[in-house]
């Protein structure tokens, strides 16, 4: 039997955030990893192989934009994906190496092995050696990460028939894929294997992509897919995925069929949760593995934590990393950090990227506000023009009353990285003034603030009429 002040479960970023949090204050920490390596999904299967992926289908793309009579851009017939995720080892080994070099320098001993309840205090660890240790603390922050949710019915056998996990480790590129779910993950694969030579059909049984994005960027993605070789179908129903004479069938619920080499099937995710022996602890996941959380991300039992994938949306590393942090600081009474930010911008790794933070277009006519909407097309910016991103756009929305930013929303080019610059203004009250104030370099993707704060400037009244010249801005 064992002591520590707290156990936490699992290494992916809020795990390793939060043992490191709580060690950094003097406390002893032990952390439980049963895979291999550590730092969890976004090591091993989600976040750095799969955009390490996207920067070759980027490559390729900018290459195509940019139509130099003297270049070629192609993926050589035969190509892995993984001769295409350049650098890949050391990659992922540094990343290893780094989250280990954080635990140690912060004396978070590392327990490997399987993780279960034996009461509300203890966990059960069984080690990959066979041998079992018995682990005590009086807080416990579970961070055990999700994996793919494989619906019922769907022949996961069948070496052609993959989960969001198991694509990356095709032995060869398909010549065609058919992506089952037009959610974040089946946005981001459908993009970046279109531009390798994949003819990929996505099928999305709403009526857009993302319906939690701003509608007006939903219909900018989704117009840009042919350009990256996807086809997509909206408000169809995948019913059946099947081995046929020429290939993987997948038969819809109006009785057609979309036949391809290979499908990917992007029915979400699931937490961790099933064997971990939650009853012994009192604790029960709803039907997607999850755990409902209070604000200080406290379950049902208010001395076992969770954070990250386990408690659902947004589940994504930046977030988890954060709630883990307050997690701590809450169940050690440490008044270092006690909220999360209201500011979280979310960014999509599609091919445009798509980037939002701050209210919606919509959420903002539900709530009743009264915005002003000013626009910026990347087509109308140098840099923009240069790496060939026509379609791209950068939309903030004011309130008319006090001019300040309340959301921004972005398609296009780097729009992962332009969005901080609004979450940075949205935290700090920032107006329609402080982004026509600000001097951008030239030629930036940046400049596409201030010329879509001027056309917001422009419709906000008479009160800015003098102050634009005929006809719009400069």
């Amino acid at each position: 039997m064992t002591d520590f002040d707290l156990l936490v479960v699992g290494t992916g970023p809020a795990g390793e955030k939060g043992a490191v949090q709580a060690a950094y204050f003097g406390k002893r920490v032990a952390i439980i990893e049963r895979h291999p390596v550590l730092g969890g999904a976004r090591i091993t299967s989600c976040a750095l192989p799969s955009k390490n992926l996207r920067e070759t289908a980027l490559a390729l793309v900018a290459l195509r934009r940019r139509e130099a009579p003297s270049v070629r851009a192609e993926v050589r017939p035969g190509a892995t994906l993984a001769e295409l995720m350049c650098r890949q080892e050391p990659l992922v080994g540094n990343e290893i190496a780094r989250v280990r070099a954080n635990l140690d320098r912060h004396g978070v001993e590392i327990v490997r092995g399987s993780a279960h309840f034996e009461d509300p205090h203890t966990l059960r660890v069984d080690g990959p050696d066979g041998g079992v240790r018995h682990l005590r603390a009086p807080v416990i922050l579970l961070a055990p990460g999700s994996s793919p949710h494989r619906p019922d019915g769907i022949p996961f056998d069948d070496p052609d028939v993959h989960d969001s996990d198991e694509i990356l480790s095709v032995e060869r590129i398909p010549a065609s894929l058919t992506v089952v779910g037009g959610g974040v993950i089946g946005s981001e694969f459908a993009t970046m294997l279109g531009p390798l030579g994949v003819r990929v059909t996505l099928l999305e049984r709403g009526e857009r992509l993302l319906p939690f994005a701003d509608a007006e960027m939903s219909r900018l993605l989704t117009a840009s897919l042919p350009q990256v070789g996807v086809t997509a179908r909206f408000g169809v129903k995948a019913v059946t995925v099947s081995r046929a004479p020429d290939g993987i069938a997948t038969r819809l619920e109006d009785g057609s069929r979309v036949v391809s080499e290979q499908v990917l099937v992007c029915a979400g995710r699931v937490g961790n949760t099933a064997e971990l022996g939650l009853a012994a602890a009192g604790l029960t996941a709803d039907g997607r593995g999850r755990l409902a959380v209070n604000a200080n991300y406290q379950t049902a039992v208010p001395h076992i934590y969770a954070a990250g994938d386990v408690i659902g949306f947004p589940a994504l590393a930046s977030t988890s990393m954060e709630q883990a942090r307050i997690a701590i600081c809450h169940a050690f009474d440490l008044k270092y950090k006690t909220r999360l930010s209201p500011v979280l911008p979310l960014g999509i790794y599609t091919i445009p990227e798509l980037a939002m933070v701050g209210k919606t277009e919509e959420e903002a006519a539900a709530d009743g506000d009264d915005v002003v909407i000013g626009r910026a097309r990347f087509g109308d910016n140098a840099r923009g023009q240069i790496a060939g991103d026509a379609d791209g756009m950068v939309k903030l929305l004011f309130a008319r009353a006090d001019r300040k930013l309340v959301g921004t929303h972005i398609v296009g080019e780097r729009a992962t990285e332009l969005i901080h610059v609004a979450s940075t203004g949205l935290a700090l009250g920032a107006t329609v003034e402080t982004f026509i104030d600000a001097v951008y370099n030239f030629p930036t993707l940046s400049e596409l603030y201030k010329y879509a704060a001027y056309d917001a400037l422009g419709k906000i009244g008479s009160a800015t009429s003098s102050i634009l010249p005929a006809g719009g801005t400069t």
